[in-house]
């Protein structure tokens, strides 16, 4: 149901709620990519998510979220598994040689591989002309892909970060169902707690390597587990409700990569190249007429 709120301050607010969202989350790419030149992957991605778990739980227990069912466990564990794990350790692997802006575009084409399962597992009708979007899509994944080759050698880095991509479409199947039963907080609180257990087996490296990192990068990855992983999702769900539309928010949502790679010029002068945007914008155009035309 859409939101009718006529309110223009309000409206205001809306879009700058959606824009700090997007703008959070498109800094993790370039943030991942400078923390990595100080600690491994695994050490980042438990430090990450412990931080992320802590403060959403602290968020869950104000907002007085209800604890999750048993019966539920296994699909937690299955999102915190694809969504958390896997898709941090695939992802941090592959950004150590995948520029932020190569990878942000990569990442941008996940519900590609959302609405393959979602067609597959939940029995979703999908319609006719939304397979076109799937299919711009790909072909933009391939063509930003293959850019990372050169012609003695494929950068297997980026191969990881498709993985990773997959990994974070097979998260969002699960989500549907959870958010079924389950608010999207809840949901996402329970999610990345389960999959942050499973990242305390890389504790004692981060633990050996925190004496050789120092401020400015340890408080790089407070900032990734705090505002990308817990206020992004808040300031995104807050533009979600008080949107007059819900397609006038998630249109931001295609400015990640875009606003990644800038952030990334900025932050650590990487640069792209034509070949990366023009498949970055095929696979930003696939996803916008994927949503367009939606669900039957």
């Amino acid at each position: 149901m859409e939101t009718e709120n006529k309110n223009p301050n309000k409206q205001t607010l809306t879009y700058v709620a959606a824009m700090l969202a997007t703008i959070l989350w498109a800094s993790a790419f370039p943030a991942t990519r400078y923390a990595l030149q100080y600690y491994s992957p695994v050490s980042l991605m438990v430090m990450r998510f412990v931080i992320a778990s802590i403060t959403l739980g602290i968020i869950g227990i104000l907002m007085k979220s209800k604890p999750p069912k048993l019966k539920d466990l296994p699909l937690f564990l299955g999102s915190g598994l694809s969504g958390v794990f896997l898709y941090s350790y695939l992802f941090n692997t592959g950004s150590v040689s995948v520029p932020a802006g190569v990878s942000s575009f990569i990442i941008a084409s996940s519900p590609v591989f959302t609405l393959i399962l979602a067609r597959i597992y939940l029995k979703e009708i999908i319609k006719p002309v939304c397979w076109i979007g799937v299919l711009l899509s790909l072909c933009g994944l391939a063509v930003v892909t293959l850019t990372q080759a050169t012609e003695f050698s494929f950068d297997a880095g980026v191969m990881l970060v498709v993985c990773a991509a997959i990994c974070s479409g097979i998260y969002s199947t699960i989500m549907r169902v959870l958010t079924k039963t389950y608010t999207a907080l809840e949901a996402t609180t329970y999610t990345i707690i389960m999959g942050t257990l499973g990242t305390l087996l890389f504790l004692p490296v981060a633990i050996r390597e925190i004496p050789d990192s120092n401020m400015t990068v340890n408080l790089v990855v407070i900032f990734m587990g705090i505002f990308p992983a817990a206020f992004a999702y808040f300031s995104w769900s807050y533009a979600l409700a008080k949107a007059r539309k819900t397609a006038n928010v998630t249109v931001f949502s295609y400015l990640i990569p875009f606003v990644s790679a800038l952030i990334a010029y900025i932050w650590l002068s990487e640069t792209l190249t034509v070949y990366v945007m023009i498949g970055g914008f095929i696979i930003i155009t696939g996803m916008m007429l994927t949503n367009i035309f939606g669900r039957e």
